[in-house]
């Protein structure tokens, strides 16, 4: 069995930007009850996985709680299951959250769920990997914005593929609620879409996903959505290391450059970077991800889209074609997964609306890939890409013309670089991806940018023959600025263990300190560190 070798992540960001801040609260720094002594290296236990986002703010009014799956996954059978909507807690609602509980123990890969409420794609997960004696996590997400599927009973179904046999005899236990919070003082109904579609009569292409939507006649703003992750145990897993196949890189799938493209009707109408995921067995070092995971690894979230430009030129009542593409992938090779939604607004007061677009302008990619190296040499590959969209358009309502521009800019720069052999693989990859949209006077700005900077040994062990020495020194950063807010979460730690010998003697050890800050309504700051799969801080700022 070979390692796959993975790089590692970037530099630390400052929590500046262009946006407006509300003041931040002054507070404190409040520590937590850690470990005074953590093991010298990692035992047949470590501590409950724990990330250090803030968990979701809800209104302080009546909430109900609707259970939509309750399953041990053991092979890869969907769960399935029907949602009805809470007659304790009947609509408006202020606020949905959808809570997962999960618990495994013995010897498992991580896997990849995903759950759809009426074949809409709501929530995408990783599992982290247990320990012998067992683990138990928790993960949150605000779901609000799918209150529309919720208003009436829907299918459900569960997707979390598993192995358990003699060796692999970890059973992924999994609990999902909905918490529905109802309006009342300082707690109003939610704004959202009117309604929530998937794509109809879907099929894949390679790494094309292609289908149908008819949206309502009296549409009037448009946006969709995509959860896309490169597949779990393939080359595609670890497409920002990718490599010619002329350098003999152990994942020859061409350039690193990957982008999530929309296209309407054959006319491109969206473009994106997807998140450099990185799963609790990745960086070929399972120990960096204990009991921490690394940022989003158990919140997959959605692309977004603004589709509105293209609006009114959908209201005929017929269906049309939206395609989703990977560009990036090399022909034939199959390994992403999407899943698309469009949330759609209506017009209260037409029952057709019109519109077409009024300026169209996206650019090529701009792309170069520097490579050097051949099979048993060292080997590099520095890429820097760019690309940009701006659409205009208007669609016509009860509410007058309304115009929307939308601008995106991508931008990707990367240095992979390895030793003969792959016993040294290094990686300083950043992405960035910018939207503003302009719609009616009003502006709204995202602001992603993600890196990784991180170096790989792989190398045979002193005393012991047929084993090496696994060595993971990575640092990430994950920043989302908005008109509102600037958020932050970082990851950087070391791990290290002896591959090739039985689990009892691997002599792991790792270090891992993770930070998650938000700035703009108040202030939230909190810090995780963990030595050999033990807590050793558990520290607020804010």
């Amino acid at each position: 069995m070979r390692i796959r070798s993975v790089a590692l992540v970037s530099l630390s960001v400052l929590l500046l930007g262009w946006l407006p801040l509300a003041p931040a609260t002054a507070a404190t720094p409040v520590a937590r009850a850690t470990a005074a002594t953590p093991p010298p290296e990692f035992g047949s236990d470590y501590d409950d996985p724990r990330t250090p986002e803030p968990p979701v703010a809800v209104p302080n009014t009546k909430h109900c709680e609707v259970q939509i799956v309750r399953n041990q996954f053991r092979n890869f059978d969907p769960y399935q299951s029907t949602y009805t909507p809470p007659a304790a807690c009947q609509g408006p609602w202020s606020k949905v959250v959808l809570r997962m509980h999960g618990d495994v123990k013995g010897i498992q890969y991580d896997r990849l769920g995903h759950i759809t409420i009426g074949g809409v794609g709501v929530f995408r997960t990783s599992t982290p990997e247990p320990s012998t004696d067992g683990i138990a996590w928790d993960v949150q997400k605000d779901v609000t914005a799918y209150i529309p599927l919720l208003r009436t009973p829907q299918p459900v179904v569960m997707e979390l593929g598993n192995v358990v046999d003699d060796t692999y005899t970890g059973v992924l236990d999994i609990t999902v609620t909905l918490d529905f919070y109802t309006t009342g003082r300082n707690a109003p109904a939610a704004k959202t879409a009117d309604t929530v579609l998937p794509l109809q009569d879907q099929r894949r292409e390679d790494s094309d996903l292609i289908g149908t939507a008819t949206l309502p006649r009296n549409t009037t703003r448009l946006l969709g959505e995509i959860y896309v992750t490169g597949s779990g145990g393939g080359c595609e897993e670890f497409w920002d290391t990718s490599a010619p196949a002329e350098t003999g890189y152990s994942c020859p799938d061409g350039s690193p450059y990957r982008e999530v493209d929309v296209s309407i009707d054959g006319k491109p109408a969206g473009v994106a970077l997807p998140y450099p995921y990185i799963y609790t067995g990745g960086w070929s070092n399972p120990y960096s991800w204990r009991p921490s995971p690394a940022p989003r690894a158990f919140d997959i979230k959605p692309l977004t889209y603004d589709l509105t430009p293209f609006a009114g030129l959908l209201t005929d009542g017929q269906p049309h074609e939206f395609r989703v593409h990977v560009a990036g992938v090399p022909a034939g090779q199959s390994g992403w997964f999407t899943v698309p939604n469009l949330h759609v607004w209506k017009d209260p007061h037409r029952t057709q609306t019109h519109g077409r677009l009024t300026s169209y302008a996206v650019s090529p990619l701009s792309k170069t890939d520097d490579v050097t190296g051949a099979p048993g040499e060292a080997g590099a590959v520095r890429t820097k890409a760019s690309r940009t969209l701006k659409i205009s358009g208007y669609v016509d309502t009860s509410e007058g013309r309304i115009r929307t521009t939308v601008q995106r800019t991508l931008t990707n720069a990367s240095d992979h670089v390895w030793e003969a052999g792959e016993s040294r693989d290094s990686l300083t990859a950043s992405w960035r991806d910018t939207s503003t949209t302009i719609s009616g006077g009003k502006v709204d700005r995202t602001d992603l940018s993600y890196g990784k900077t991180g170096v790989l040994t792989f190398l045979p062990n002193a005393t012991i023959p047929g084993g090496y020495d696994v060595v993971t020194d990575l640092s990430i950063y994950d920043t989302t600025r908005t008109t509102q807010s600037i958020t932050t979460e970082t990851y950087d730690g070391r791990a290290s263990w002896i591959y090739g010998v039985p689990r009892d003697q691997r002599h792991a050890t790792g270090t891992q300190t993770v930070r998650y800050r938000s700035i703009g309504h108040g202030c939230y700051d909190h810090t995780l560190s963990a030595v050999n799969g033990v807590y050793t801080k558990d520290f607020y700022r804010c």
